[in-house]
């Protein structure tokens, strides 16, 4: 499911904002709980990524558009190309009847050859008839190989302006990218340090997002591919898969399916770091495998708003979020959340 927010494309803003994002600190100032460091980090980068790879796109969207309209320079060059070789052909049969009529002749051959002066000034007619004829060819001819080569310059500007775009947008969304995983190999470390020694760091406050107020429930990651699903079997657990996966980055925002409070925050185990929300109506959520916690036991949270970052601690073979249903907070009361989603109008 991807985002439907679309940003028009500002190559110099965003080639000003990679500047800017090269200057930031690693942590921030003013943000209560533990030092936000490395996650805020990850979630400025994680946004701006999203706003390179959508500038990338709308980037990519204008680029063919242009490659389209330098196609169309390409056609109409090939048929100037083809106008010109009419109008060689025009010229050689020009030269070749003016050839046979005598037009080659001089004027003192005419005379002696010619059985009246009428006669003479016929053909001194059609000889100069024939000559504008060359002439009026030869121009139009000069005119057109003139257009054509003014036209096949602003078409190799076109294509060499196109490869000169792609490359700029290429170039900046490899640098943000660069700067993320960098960014985001950091925070993993640091979360797994953290599961090692079985003790949490503590909630990173991070900006928010606003949140949709008007949808009571939403998908726990905004961007994602579904893995593993509820039910399914595996060699990492013992029984069955407990949960569904949503692949995704070290350091993706996981928001809180629905609004409720957060019962639990654990730093161990097979989870790695996870968090588990009390909803109204019974129902608990669990968000598994987490790279960093957003927000404290206790707290309460609304639909959407971000509780953690996601990433691989625990028992995980690779970036995910682990996300469960339960009847309780404990493990062994789960259901399948796709169906219980789809019931609240969240179909994934």
């Amino acid at each position: 499911m991807r985002s439907s927010r679309r940003h028009p494309l500002l190559l110099p803003a965003l080639l000003c904002a990679v500047a800017v994002l090269a200057a930031r600190p690693t942590s921030a100032e003013g943000e209560s709980g533990a030092e936000p460091g490395i996650s805020a980090q990850v979630a400025r980068l994680y946004e701006d990524a999203s706003v390179a790879a959508r500038q990338y796109e709308a980037g990519h969207q204008e680029a063919e558009a242009q490659r389209s309209r330098a196609q169309r320079a390409e056609e109409l060059l090939e048929r100037e190309r083809q106008d010109i070789a009419v109008l060689h052909g025009d010229l050689g049969r020009i030269a070749r009847a003016q050839y046979r009529e005598g037009g080659g002749l001089p004027i003192t051959a005419q005379l002696l050859l010619a059985d009246s002066p009428e006669e003479l000034m016929r053909g001194q007619r059609a000889v100069w008839q024939a000559d504008l004829a060359v002439n009026n060819a030869i121009s139009k001819s000069r005119r057109a190989e003139e257009r054509l080569a003014a036209d096949e310059a602003k078409a190799q500007e076109q294509w060499q302006a196109l490869d000169r775009r792609n490359a700029e947008l290429a170039d900046i969304k490899r640098t943000i990218q660069v700067k993320l995983d960098e960014a985001r190999s950091v925070l993993q470390g640091q979360a797994d340090a953290a599961v090692v020694a079985g003790s949490c760091r503590g909630a990173v406050r991070l900006d928010q997002p606003q949140t949709d107020l008007t949808r009571a429930w939403v998908p726990p990651v905004e961007t994602y591919e579904l893995s593993a699903s509820f039910g399914s079997g595996g060699e990492r657990w013992t029984n069955r898969h407990t949960g569904q996966d949503f692949a995704v980055p070290i350091g993706t925002p996981v928001r809180a399916a629905g609004a409720g409070r957060v019962v639990k925050v654990s730093c161990g185990g097979a989870f790695g770091i996870a968090i588990v929300v009390r909803h109204p109506g019974g129902y608990y959520t669990q968000y598994a495998h987490l790279a960093a916690v957003t927000v404290d036991q206790g707290e309460q949270v609304a639909a959407g708003q971000w509780i953690g970052q996601s990433g691989t601690s625990g028992n995980s073979t690779g970036p995910h979020l682990h996300f469960e249903v339960r009847v309780t907070p404990e493990l062994g009361s789960g259901i399948d959340p796709v169906p219980w989603l789809a019931e609240r109008g969240v179909r994934l």
